[in-house]
């Protein structure tokens, strides 16, 4: 039985745990001086709540990987079953749990991905998966997007495409530049998503013939773009860029650490389209984050590249066995609850129709669009222009009006996720379809600050 401490030692504990974290925890991404961390005592569900008690509805699964939602108890009671059999043992050994959790993992791939490379996290999943194409290949050149995030490890944040990468500069060679589809902000200048699909092909086309396709390992794709603007690509596209890997002998990787296990109501964002990579990275939602765990699913033909030859990487926390335990028992969940089929239908018969009426309601809105628990409203000052609420990557006064629009947000309950012009739709697959619907209400509430700033004709 959980103790609920009294109000005043509530304030207590938030008040060290404040004190502790500004003496001693510096944060990612932040200047540390300009943050103030909110305290969190509990969560459960899709909530978690706050020293004071206020509860907060979670409309950014933290970071995009609480997918299976906090304190599930069926996954704690396997990571504390885990725990008290055996908690770690070097990746060099056998183990029960690393085995289950790989091959389960490899049956929910594509049928050629029938091997796993266990990490600590999306970062190193990356950075691995394009070690094993430029060793297939024999080639050095990777073709990565912009509008991408691909992690913060050093051949990882180099591979990113948005500003996060630019302090890091220079980085890991070899790194070549394209633009993914996106047609509301078309860098095709096209009017349908057939055009944007066949100019982004040609455009990828274009960029292999010039780069030379005997030096290019791998293209490195989001199947659906995630905290860039959660990207879905148009029908035919991934299709084509397969069918060019396939030409050029070129490695093609899905970096489904945010999109995969259920995010976008599948088990991995590319069954919507039918088509196989040769790589697939995942981290996020494998275990929802319960204990650290990423890894890369490796092709049959990828595989036998080292099947004589020594594979040259490796972790020592590869394939924890608290990771592992937690990723099997989250597969069997969600296989078990429905999950999967759960944030499908909460996509396609909740969160899409909402944010359309949504859209109907609110001049800022320029776009929504998504899959699943994954989806995107783009603000804009100028629904006729396009023209951002905040200009991109913008910090400070510019950012003014985001700030506002998340703290109304936050003071209402609602935990959002935003990133520069636009807030994200990205609860727990398993949050009930009232539970959207409420936070989706204040979501439409707290619009009202940012149609302050809407500078456009009208509707």
């Amino acid at each position: 039985m959980t103790t609920v401490p009294s109000p005043s030692d509530a304030a207590l504990l938030e008040e060290q745990v404040r004190r502790d974290d500004r003496a001693h925890v510096f944060h990612s991404w932040s200047a540390q001086a300009l943050i103030d961390p909110l305290p969190i005592a509990t969560a459960e569900g899709a909530w978690f709540t706050d020293y004071s008690g206020k509860r907060y509805l979670d409309f950014s699964s933290q970071l995009v990987n609480v997918n299976i939602g906090y304190q599930h108890p069926r996954l704690v009671a396997a990571i504390q079953e885990q725990a008290a059999k055996l908690c770690t043992v070097a990746p060099g050994f056998a183990n029960d749990v690393r085995g289950e959790a790989a091959r389960l993992i490899a049956e929910l791939a594509p049928a050629t991905l029938n091997k796993v490379f266990f990490t600590n996290g999306g970062a190193e999943a990356n950075e691995n998966a394009v070690r094993m194409a430029r060793l297939h290949t024999g080639r050095h050149k990777i073709l990565a997007a912009y509008r991408s995030y691909h992690g913060a490890t050093a051949g990882s944040i180099a591979l990113t495409g948005d500003p996060r990468r630019w302090a890091s500069e220079p980085g890991m060679p070899g790194i070549v530049r394209y633009w993914g589809p996106y047609l509301y902000r078309s860098a095709f200048h096209a009017t349908s998503e057939t055009e944007e699909c066949e100019r982004a092909l040609a455009h990828l086309r274009d960029l292999i013939t010039f780069e030379g396709p005997h030096t290019i390992a791998a293209i490195m794709l989001e199947t659906v773009v995630g905290t860039n603007g959660i990207l879905v690509p148009p029908a035919g596209y991934l299709a084509g860029v397969r069918d060019m890997c396939d030409e050029f002998g070129i490695v093609m990787i899905a970096d489904e650490v945010m999109a995969g296990f259920g995010r976008c109501g599948e088990w991995f964002a590319i069954d919507h389209w039918g088509v196989a990579p040769d790589l697939i990275t995942f981290a996020k939602g494998v275990n929802s984050g319960y204990v650290p765990l990423g890894g890369v699913l490796i092709s049959d033909s990828i595989a036998e590249t080292f099947a004589q030859r020594a594979y040259p990487g490796g972790l020592t926390y590869s394939g924890h066995p608290l990771a592992c335990a937690a990723a099997a028992a989250s597969i069997t969940i969600f296989k078990e609850e429905g999950i999967v089929e759960h944030a499908r239908a909460l996509g396609e018969e909740v969160i899409g129709p909402e944010l359309a009426a949504i859209a109907e309601r609110h001049p800022s809105v320029g776009e929504v669009r998504g899959l699943g628990v994954f989806w995107a409203v783009e603000l804009v000052r100028d629904r006729r222009t396009r023209e951002p609420l905040v200009p991109y990557n913008a910090s400070g006064a510019e950012a003014a009006p985001m700030a506002e629009f998340a703290a109304a947000c936050k003071s209402a309950g609602l935990w959002p996720f935003t990133h520069f012009n636009r807030t994200h739709v990205v609860p727990p697959c398993t949050i009930t379809a009232d539970e959207v619907r409420e936070g989706l209400r204040i979501l439409d509430e707290a619009l009202a600050v940012t149609d302050r700033y809407y500078e456009g004709a009208g509707m």
